[in-house]
């Protein structure tokens, strides 16, 4: 039995790190929930030991502080729903359980509203990313959300890489047993670990994302297993321009280039084959009314930028996936 539901959180405060970073329309309805879906089985588990749910995420890039379009404000009515599927046919408020928002996460609220949960009751913080100490790992920002909980449980697992403040900081204000991975995290780790240690050759890995920074420490170990790794999403074009391509206004890391350059380095002298995009889809701005067109990766004009995997591409990548017994899959790309 893992370490998570093993444990009893009868009466305790569980802080839960979750990764509600979900696509909202022009109306701020939710087009897209499986990342709050992925964490209620976690939710569930706490509440059915009588236990209380305080839960932290990050949402969107707010820029320097509270926008109300970056509230979390917009999600509690639907993690309402999620949790209490038959509300309408409950035949007592015993059958429901309540869900809180405090409009900060380590405000004097916070702190009231979490201290007056009751057994079966949920919380949920305000963004984290409000606050610039979030995504810098500030560890006096990361104390104060760590006293809002009893016991911590990370089931973040798209930003678990990351030494946020809520993530890799905060554990280090809870003892050994009172620190741990939520169900989504386990069955995530668990997944790659089976993976990476008894996979079969040929084994390819297909990495995207943003940011090369974010994944740095996933491709070097991938290294050591893998026979073949595509490169897609953002983190592409970095990758692209260290080579000496052209990428217009494609997202790049400028100061990851030289990153890139050792990354691939150390593919050619471990014999594995790193497969970057061909082809792009590019358009002259981020808009669904942009013009669009299909260029080489590596020649994308000035004033245009790459958003996803072209034709090419996609024919490239299908052959390299088509070949494999086992495969480690970070984030999907596109149009795969």
């Amino acid at each position: 039995m893992s370490k998570f539901s093993a444990y009893n959180f009868a009466g305790q405060k569980a802080l839960v790190r979750v990764d509600f970073n979900v696509p909202l329309d022009e109306n701020f309805n939710i087009t897209d929930d499986t990342r709050m879906k992925a964490t209620i089985p976690t939710i569930k588990k706490i509440l059915a030991d009588g236990g209380k749910v305080i839960l932290m995420s990050h949402f969107g890039r707010p820029k320097g502080g509270p926008e109300d379009k970056y509230s979390l404000k917009h999600l509690v009515k639907h993690l309402y729903q999620l949790l209490n599927p038959s509300a309408e046919s409950a035949s007592s408020a015993g059958d429901t359980t309540n869900v809180f928002f405090a409009d900060d996460c380590i405000g004097e609220q916070a702190h009231i509203t979490a201290g007056m949960l009751r057994k079966g009751e949920v919380l949920l913080l305000e963004n984290l990313r409000f606050y610039k100490e979030e995504e810098k790992g500030d560890e006096a920002f990361a104390e104060k959300l760590s006293k809002l909980g009893d016991v911590y449980v990370n089931d973040a697992f798209g930003t678990a890489h990351r030494a946020h403040a809520s993530t890799a900081v905060i554990a280090k204000f809870f003892p050994a047993d009172k620190k741990m991975f939520g169900l989504l995290m386990e069955g995530e780790v668990s997944s790659a670990e089976k993976v990476l240690h008894e996979s079969e050759k040929p084994f390819t890995a297909i990495i995207g994302g943003a940011k090369v920074s974010d994944k740095i420490l996933i491709i070097e170990n991938l290294l050591e297993k893998a026979t073949d790794i595509i490169i897609g999403g953002g983190m592409a074009y970095t990758f692209m321009k260290a080579r000496g391509g052209k990428i217009g206004n494609s997202l790049c890391e400028d100061d990851r280039l030289q990153t890139a350059l050792e990354i691939l380095s150390k593919a050619k002298e471990k014999n594995v084959s790193i497969h970057l995009p061909e082809d792009s889809v590019i358009a002259d701005k981020f808009d669904a009314n942009a013009n669009t067109d299909v260029r080489p990766s590596d020649a994308i004009p000035d004033g245009w930028l790459g958003l996803d995997i072209g034709p090419k591409a996609v024919g490239i990548f299908s052959e390299v996936i088509e070949r494999i017994k086992d495969h480690f899959m970070e984030w999907p790309h596109g149009r795969i």
